[in-house]
């Protein structure tokens, strides 16, 4: 790649820097700053803001605007475990954004399979490689999630932190950043990789990497959307309580291709059944 055709990439992190910390602070606290750092600090910022105003709105919108209606009042979980779920996430969020910060420093050097624009390809190949990167992230977060549970040392001082949360009435959608900030960072690490193997749009890249913190929140909220084939709430509220199901992110390809699926639907019918034969004995 030229360096006319780099400085596009250069030019747009800046003017996302402008943007964000332009409108959060005043100008002599991050203007001096080396451009990597600006760039981490909008990560940090955006990236908590969005945190926790999408967390705050979706608590007040599932737990007090349609109390009883999605969530049954004693599957509510207590503000002290929300709260601890946010220390927890935010104690991680500076480590976090150093991922997509890095990501973006190699975009800008040009080390990564990366363009700029969609015309530089056209729509059809677009869409092709935004295919081809979803399959691979869901490739890698498939795998890298099933080796933080089966790789006990990982399990044990990584993923452990999160899996404090294991019944309904401590998971929130809160919960969805409260990672050990390693185990986060590893989770994250597909999107990554796939820069260098699969042709992906910038800005494309920087605003999923930014959905995983409204997709984590979607799934730790323990309401089933039944949209088939997507891995929501109610199948990763499985994983939570099982340990050993339901490892995909975005949909249920993966775990049902290998033996690891357990629907929502049948543990509700087992649920049904077990209330009916325990009503039939008494």
């Amino acid at each position: 790649m030229g360096d006319e055709y780099l400085q596009q990439f250069l030019d747009e992190t800046t003017w996302y820097n402008h943007i964000v910390l332009g409108y959060l602070l005043p100008t002599n606290l991050w203007y001096p700053l080396p451009h990597f750092l600006q760039t981490w600090l909008r990560n940090y910022l955006a990236g908590t803001l969005l945190y926790l105003i999408s967390g705050f709105l979706w608590c007040f919108y599932i737990y007090y605007l349609k109390r009883n209606v999605y969530v049954p009042k004693d599957a509510i979980p207590t503000n002290k475990a929300m709260l601890l779920q946010i220390y927890v996430a935010m104690k991680a969020m500076p480590w976090y954004c150093a991922l997509p910060s890095l990501s973006e420093y190699m975009i800008e050097n040009g080390w990564t399979k990366c363009y700029d624009r969609v015309s530089e390809v056209g729509w059809l190949p677009h869409l092709l490689y935004l295919s081809l990167y979803l399959v691979f992230v869901e490739f890698g977060i498939y795998w890298m999630h099933r080796e933080l549970h089966d790789i006990k040392p990982l399990y044990k001082y990584l993923h452990a932190t999160h899996h404090i949360y294991n019944k309904q009435n401590t998971l929130s959608p809160f919960a969805g950043l409260a990672f050990h900030p390693v185990d986060g960072i590893l989770q994250a690490v597909p999107h990554v990789i796939a820069l260098f193997i699969i042709p992906t749009h910038f800005t494309t890249h920087v605003g999923l990497l930014f959905l995983e913190a409204v997709w984590t929140a979607n799934i730790h909220d323990c309401i089933h959307g039944k949209l088939w084939p997507v891995m929501g709430a109610g199948y990763h509220t499985i994983h939570h309580t099982t340990y050993r199901h339901n490892y995909g992110h975005y949909t249920i390809w993966m775990d049902w291709m290998l033996g690891t699926l357990r629907d929502p639907s049948d543990e509700e019918g087992k649920k049904v059944r077990m209330l009916m034969e325990s009503e039939m004995l008494s």
